[in-house]
């Protein structure tokens, strides 16, 4: 697990620039189409029925891209980064910046594996530590949220922070919450080995030299957890 007080967060990485502007779409079903909120932006329930919420242009202090599920009349449902896990809400399309990343993320619990797609052609096939069965890695469609600075080389060169939150713990050392994150082994390479293991409280723990291959992913990217 991740824990991120809003008062002590580490340093926000710099997104990576792989992520390119486009047109929107009129008819297309949308694939690895990206939402950047930059202002504080109404949250509708259905278009043009309004919720009581709203959406902040930074979450722990970085910016947020949320992916496209659906587009409907100048309306896009778009993933949330918050609980419960698999949170989707409509926004108005208009004054949206569009972009669309060619990554997705794939994390295979039955084999224990990470699987980085761009367009389409698998680039990495990862061995991976993830939770263990009282503590599981949670199962659903997720994201890149934002990049953060490890806390010590123990966990790598950085952190790939997720918008999936455990299914098993509710707050992670007092912070509030339980985010799932991406990133080193923090000594445990020999588990990890070539075949993956069940060693985490939920986080996907990675081989140094597999995780420095997902800093290219930008903010937005789909993230697929399945069994």
């Amino acid at each position: 697990m991740i824990a991120f007080h809003f008062r002590s967060s580490p340093r926000v990485v710099e997104p990576s620039h792989a992520i390119r502007a486009v047109q929107p779409p009129v008819t297309e079903t949308p694939s690895g189409l990206v939402a950047s909120i930059v202002k504080t932006t109404a949250s509708y329930r259905s278009p043009g029925v309004p919720m009581a919420t709203s959406i902040a242009p930074t979450w722990h202090s970085s910016p947020v891209f949320l992916p496209v599920v659906a587009i409907r009349s100048g309306y896009l449902d778009v993933r949330l980064a918050t609980r419960p896990n698999d949170s989707t809400t409509w926004i108005r399309s208009a004054g949206v910046p569009l972009l669309r990343t060619p990554y997705r993320i794939v994390i295979n619990l039955a084999t224990r594996h990470l699987l980085l797609y761009r367009d389409g052609t698998l680039v990495l096939n990862a061995p991976a530590g993830i939770g263990t069965a009282t503590d599981p890695t949670p199962t659903g469609h997720f994201f890149v949220a934002f990049f953060a600075a490890a806390p010590s080389p123990a966990w790598g060169p950085f952190i790939l922070v997720t918008s999936a939150h455990s299914d098993a713990i509710g707050d992670w050392e007092a912070s509030g919450d339980a985010l799932v994150g991406i990133h080193g082994p923090i000594g445990a390479n020999a588990e990890i080995g070539i075949d993956g293991a069940r060693i985490s409280h939920g986080c996907v723990r990675l081989l140094d030299s597999d995780l420095v291959k997902l800093r290219a992913v930008p903010d937005g990217s789909p993230i697929d957890i399945v069994f």
